[in-house]
């Protein structure tokens, strides 16, 4: 299977990718901004039942990179995106 070249911005939108590959997906794009100098990131999860928002909090929580975490503000989503800080 051939990786998914994406470019690399300060929004990552997960509605078009299989939940298992959320994990792998996030370690790969933290990294990728931060090596292009983004620190500051919005995870689009969307809203649903927030079953992919709980999963991909409990991910960025624990992930070394991360620095904090917050709900974007209504204009960026609201509770349907997460924010994330990463360390510079």
């Amino acid at each position: 299977m051939e990786p998914i070249v994406m470019p690399i911005e300060d929004v990552l939108d997960l509605h078009t990718f299989r939940p298992k590959d959320v994990p792998n997906l996030l370690d790969d794009y933290l990294a990728a901004c931060r090596a292009e100098q983004l620190f500051t990131v919005r995870i689009v999860h969307g809203k649903g039942r927030g079953v992919l928002k709980k999963r991909v909090q409990a991910l960025l929580k624990r992930h070394p990179l991360v620095v904090a975490i917050a709900d974007a503000p209504p204009e960026a989503g609201g509770w349907g995106a997460t924010i994330v800080n990463l360390k510079r």
